[in-house]
């Protein structure tokens, strides 16, 4: 199941490097952004390996329904959504400011659906060498699993969990 992709790039364009010995780091740095702290800190974090390793940086904002969404009636429903649309356009205005600020190529994803899922689906499709995120802030994910726990358990990239 494919969910729509809202897709935005700024800053310069992305330009393959020469290799040079000690500078072979990540070439696209993927990070997943909900607006909460840790996700904030992870954000900056890339952003700052990115500038560094001379890589492009890929934000992905996931807009999930929560489990009881299909039971609440459509005026909370379209609240809901008005607000992820609100928080989507922040980040995006926020990436636009960092790419030009860091001269770092930067692409938005906005996307729907299950973030595990649509995360991977990224990070598949950009070809992402890193994957960062922010650690769980929910006391229910040291039993369950957090989204950081389930992209490192998937193995198929480094990932970096910033507390």
């Amino acid at each position: 199941m494919n969910s729509p992709v809202d897709r935005e790039q700024y800053g310069p364009q992305a330009r393959p490097l020469p290799y040079e010995r000690g500078t072979d780091g990540p070439r696209v740095v993927l990070v997943g952004v909900d607006g909460s702290r840790t996700s904030l800190r992870a954000a900056a974090y890339a952003a700052g390996l990115a500038r560094r390793q001379g890589s492009g940086l890929v934000v992905v904002f996931v807009s999930s329904p929560a489990a009881y969404a299909t039971m609440i009636s459509g005026v909370v429903a379209g609240a809901v959504q008005q607000t992820h649309d609100e928080l989507a356009e922040e980040l995006r205005q926020e990436c636009r400011r960092g790419a030009d600020e860091l001269g770092v190529p930067v692409t938005f994803l906005g996307r729907r659906g299950d973030a595990y899922t649509e995360l991977c689906a990224a990070a598949d499709e950009t070809r992402a060498d890193l994957v960062v995120v922010g650690a769980s802030e929910q006391a229910g994910h040291r039993l369950v699993g957090s989204v950081a726990t389930r992209l490192v358990r998937t193995g198929r990239w480094p990932v970096i969990v910033v507390p």
